[in-house]
């Protein structure tokens, strides 16, 4: 799951996870005029985005591995609750991003700021609130922030390096009997090779020499060619699976309450960019359409996910696996599809990367001299790409390495936080009860996928712990 991330230039444009603390600084310095909204507006005229790009930029920020899990999640939710489920969490999702653009909006117009990430504006929301305690421990706001946006960041690149060494490891397995013809109805048994967490040590060096790259600059050229091979990717499964709609009367309308943790974790994966809205809203030219243009690419991303979680848990019923890539059949054009995904995951894992580096670098850099900045700047880089690859071999299960970072971060930034800074921003100008009793809801429903989620991915973990390498392996039926 990307965001488009602005980087030091306004120009530039970069597919990234989440807003950055130092970008934030960036676009502060080169417009210290008085902010109308979020951002000043004559940087806006001159500089900045249409609504058009914006809704580009926020559909395309949500095409990651979440999407190709979604199958799976509907079938752990069921045929019918499953879509519902996505259903109401795209709706909750989207109602919380706009709660965070309104209260950045405050502040930027309260403390006559240009921009305000994430981060600030939680801290300045409990800096506002009747209680003397958070305001003495406001600082707080945005280091929890932080700490969640590097989990969920780190998360995502377990994830990446999980979904790479699984689709390679098919490929390599099945190139001796992969053909042209994609209609041929038999069935191809895979040639064993090495396990595929040495398949996650094989791409180490590569990832290592992708982090080293500082410039947001350079990264835009892999930004660029992770959209192109993920778009392509998308458009190749879709017409795979409506080809063939099988009888859905065999499928339960709702499975069991046991799996439905697993949904909830990796639909909200996948619902997790709502760190995009504040850096997007910033850039563009007019912002005051930002909350039209918001609800609709909120509404095109809930029905994408509806229909490929729907038809592909349709398509391919309980064979189905934790990435739809896998259930794909043994010809070459659906083989390019695993190969397009593993060059688009491989050029997002840098920009993923970004994030967390520029929070903790910073950091590490300040406490050593000028002469071991770079040293200490590299050393770091490659501890963190060891780390995720460290975490991606103890957890090689694709679909609960999703649930998991799903459900312990992502539920927090995008269900938990926003509806309690609505409470603390607007409780000393009077806010209504219910309100105040919506977002107790909406907050009280992230703590309890947040507890139940984690709890049951990580019982999933332990059951299957003899074998965690052989859940994603299949069978091709061509």
């Amino acid at each position: 799951m990307s965001v488009t991330k602005s980087a030091g230039s306004p120009q530039v444009a970069t597919t990234l996870n989440l807003d950055l603390p130092e970008s934030a600084k960036k676009v502060q310095s080169q417009d210290p005029s008085p902010a109308n909204g979020s951002s000043s507006e004559s940087s806006k005229k001159t500089k900045g985005i249409t609504g058009f790009q914006t809704l580009v930029h926020l559909v395309k920020g949500n095409m990651g591995t979440g999407i190709l899990g979604l199958p799976l999640a509907v079938k752990n939710a069921g045929i019918l609750m499953g879509p519902l489920s996505l259903l109401v969490m795209g709706l909750i999702a989207c109602h919380c991003m706009h709660i965070l653009v309104r209260c950045a909006q405050r502040f930027c117009h309260r403390l006559n700021k240009p921009f305000m990430d994430y981060g600030d504006t939680v801290m300045h929301g409990l800096a506002s609130s009747p209680n003397a305690w958070l305001q003495n421990h406001a600082h707080w706001g945005r280091r929890v922030v932080s700490f969640f946006l590097i989990v969920t960041q780190l998360g995502f690149c377990c994830v990446y390096i999980v979904f790479l060494a699984d689709n390679l490891k098919q490929v390599v397995e099945a190139v001796n009997s992969t053909t042209i013809s994609c209609h041929k109805n038999e069935t191809v048994v895979l040639t064993p090779t090495m396990d595929s967490r040495l398949y996650m040590l094989s791409f180490l060096p590569i990832l290592g020499l992708l982090v080293f790259i500082r410039n947001l600059r350079v990264l835009t050229i892999f930004s660029l060619l992770a959209n192109i091979s993920m778009l392509v990717s998308l458009v190749i499964i879709a017409q795979y699976i409506i080809q063939e709609i099988p009888d859905a009367s065999q499928l339960p309308l709702v499975a069991s309450w046991k799996t439905y943790p697993l949904f909830f974790g990796t639909a909200i994966f996948s619902f997790e960019s709502i760190g995009v809205v504040l850096p997007l809203e910033n850039k563009m030219k007019d912002a005051r359409g930002f909350p039209t243009i918001l609800s609709l690419g909120m509404s095109i991303i809930t029905t994408l996910y509806i229909a490929i979680g729907a038809l592909g848990y349709l398509r391919f019923g309980d064979d189905i696996k934790a990435s739809i890539t896998l259930n794909l059949p043994n010809c070459w054009l659906y083989q390019s599809v695993k190969l397009l995904y593993v060059v688009g995951i491989l050029c997002t894992y840098a920009l993923q990367f970004y994030v967390p580096a520029e929070i903790i670098i910073p950091l590490a850099v300040s406490q050593v001299s000028k002469r071991w900045a770079l040293p200490v700047d590299l050393s770091i880089r490659l501890a963190l790409v060891c780390l995720t690859c460290m975490l991606a071999i103890l957890i090689p299960r694709l679909d609960l390495v999703l649930s998991l970072v799903g459900s312990v971060s992502s539920s927090a930034l995008a269900l938990i936080i926003p509806p309690l800074l609505e409470v603390v921003t607007y409780y000393g100008e009077g806010i209504s009860p219910l309100t105040v009793t919506k977002d107790a809801l909406i907050s009280i429903l992230g703590f309890m996928g947040f507890v139940v989620g984690t709890y049951q991915a990580l019982d999933e973990l332990i059951k299957s712990g003899n074998s965690p390498a052989l859940s994603n392996s299949t069978m091709f039926i061509q």
